[in-house]
C-alpha cells in the first residue's frame, strides 16, 4: 500500500499562512520562458505578482 504524502505550509496558532507561487518570466539570455518559485505570505502574492 503507498504511503500519502501531505505538505502543509501552514502551522498552529499565531502564524500566518504561506502559499508557494510560480511565476513565468521570459529570459533576457535566451528568451526562453523560466518557472520562478518562491514560498511566501499569502497578502503578499498580489504585490508579486504585479511586478
Amino acid at each position: 500500500m503507498a504511503k500519502k504524502v501531505v505538505a502543509t505550509l501552514q502551522g498552529g496558532a499565531g502564524t500566518k499562512k504561506m502559499t508557494k507561487v510560480i511565476k513565468m518570466e521570459k529570459s533576457d539570455k535566451s528568451g526562453a520562458y523560466v518557472f520562478n518559485e518562491k514560498v511566501m505570505n499569502a497578502e503578499e502574492v498580489d504585490e508579486y505578482l504585479k511586478k
